[in-house]
C-alpha cells in the first residue's frame, strides 16, 4: 500500500503565505510526478501545479507567480509554497502522486486526505 500525508494547511489572511508538504510512504518502487490539487465547496478539483521526477514544474495560471512545487526525491515529499494568498484560494487542498507499487509494472495514482487552506480577507 502507498500512503501520502499532507501537512501546513491552515488558516491565514489575504496577502499572507503558507506551505504544504506531502510525504509518500508504503510499498513504492518509483515515483513519477507529484503535485497539488485542489476543491473549493461546489467546485471541481483542479490542478494548481505538478512537478515531475526531473524537476519540470507546470502550475494552473491562477496561481502562477504566487505558488512553487518542489519535491525532495530521496524522500518522496512533494511540497507547495503559497504566497500572496487571496480568498480564491480557499479550498482543500490534495496531494497526488504516480507511482509504481513494489511487484508491479504499471503506474498508479494515489491521494492525500486533503488538507484545508482558507484565507481570510
Amino acid at each position: 500500500q502507498v500512503q501520502l500525508v499532507e501537512s501546513g494547511g491552515g488558516l491565514v489572511q489575504a496577502g499572507g503565505s503558507l506551505r504544504l508538504s506531502c510525504a509518500a510512504s508504503g510499498s513504492i518502487r518509483s515515483m513519477n510526478a507529484m503535485g497539488w490539487y485542489r476543491q473549493a465547496a461546489g467546485k471541481q478539483r483542479e490542478l494548481v501545479a505538478v512537478i515531475s521526477s526531473d524537476g519540470r514544474t507546470n502550475y494552473a495560471g491562477s496561481v502562477k507567480g504566487r505558488f512553487s512545487i518542489s519535491r525532495d526525491n530521496a524522500n518522496l515529499t512533494v511540497y507547495l509554497q503559497m504566497n500572496s494568498l487571496k480568498p480564491e484560494d480557499t479550498a482543500v487542498y490534495y496531494c497526488n502522486g504516480e507511482g509504481v507499487v513494489i511487484g508491479s509494472l504499471f503506474y498508479k495514482s494515489f491521494w492525500g486526505q486533503g488538507t484545508q487552506v482558507t484565507v481570510s480577507s
